[in-house]
């Protein structure tokens, strides 16, 4: 049985782990031993300060420990409100040890501006260093002979750190370059030229100086490859000669329409000039009659007329008659038949 002193030892002790855990646990006294051991001087408290405002101390110690042993004047101040604002500030920390590393003149506002405006600065500095090649789709331009000449470029090109907040990106500089491309193909007389002298595409196009704006310096254009499409000016020609056709067919039918409905109204016409003549035949009779009924005409008169009209009958008659047979005999003549 155990007494009542040994039990209040026993939570006593309890309690004495317990506090210690959480002090532990609030307060990063590993890594507050860790920063004293690499010559950064920090307070226990300020990292219970990084606690009370929402900071991981590691994110800003562990940086600020790389600085220190690559020499950069860095301070907890400036990286924390670097974390505060949503910056990488370990990355921030790695592209000024780079830069330094590498002469390139960046500073820490540089930097954090650079970051929080969503670049890698990291990369920016390793691609000031190490240029990086963007290679371009194959850009079809048209020469002036109408054939269509395809090149795929490559560009060199190097990150330019001033320009790196609100410089254009790739697609900017790989836009500018088909451009260029484009216009040089198409300033060509002969395509035959562009296959024989790619590098009139690349040294016309780099002296345009395309990388102004840009987050990048433009080192050099290379054309990759080259190579020929299609005969662009042939079908162009081809359309125009078929949409030609396509008009002259309109109007042919056109011309066609009219003169059918100017034929139809002549063939009215005529009908109309029958009907009045049929009608003028009918009235005559009527005409003869009122004639002999008034004197104005006698039978004599009427006799002959009736006389002229029976010749002028037979006449007709003897012309159809005739005009029958010499149908017939023509068709019986042996020469006017085909030879099987």
């Amino acid at each position: 049985m155990m007494n009542d002193s040994t039990i209040f030892v026993l939570i006593a002790i309890a309690l004495a782990i317990i506090l210690i855990a959480i002090l532990f646990t609030f307060v990063p006294v590993a890594l507050w031993i860790s920063a004293i051991a690499a010559g950064v001087k920090i307070g226990i408290f300020e990292l219970v300060g990084m606690r009370l405002r929402r900071v991981v101390p590691a994110r800003v110690v562990n940086p600020l420990i790389k600085a220190v042993k690559a020499g950069l004047d860095l301070d907890t101040s400036r990286l924390e409100g670097h974390y505060l604002a949503g910056g990488n500030v370990d990355r921030v920390v790695n592209a000024l040890i780079a830069a330094q590393r590498a002469n390139i003149d960046l500073s820490f506002e540089r930097a954090a501006a650079i970051d929080l405006a969503g670049r890698d600065v990291l990369e920016a500095v390793q691609m000031s260093v190490n240029p990086k090649v963007i290679e371009t789709p194959f850009i079809a331009g048209v020469a002036m002979d109408g054939i269509e000449v395809k090149a795929k470029a490559r560009i060199t090109v190097r990150a330019n750190i001033d320009r790196l907040v609100g410089g254009a990106g790739e697609d900017t500089v790989i836009a500018r370059v088909g451009e260029g491309i484009v216009s040089t193909i198409g300033s060509q007389d002969d395509h035959k030229k562009v296959l024989e002298n790619p590098d009139m595409i690349s040294q016309t196009v780099l002296s345009k100086g395309l990388d102004s704006g840009t987050a990048f310096e433009i080192l050099s254009i290379d054309i990759a490859d080259i190579d020929i499409g299609k005969n662009i000016g042939a079908e162009l020609q081809t359309d125009q000669a078929q949409a030609d056709k396509s008009i002259a067919q309109a109007k042919a039918e056109e011309r066609r329409a009219m003169a059918v409905a100017k034929e139809q109204e002549m063939k009215a016409r005529v009908e109309e000039m029958r009907a009045k003549v049929v009608e003028a035949e009918a009235e005559v009779p009527m005409a003869l009659s009122e004639a002999l009924r008034q004197g104005h005409m006698g039978v004599m008169d009427y006799m002959n007329y009736q006389n002229v009209m029976a010749d002028t009958d037979m006449r007709d008659s003897i012309s159809k008659a005739s005009g029958t047979k010499d149908e017939q005999h023509s068709k019986n003549d042996p020469r006017n038949r085909n030879d099987k």
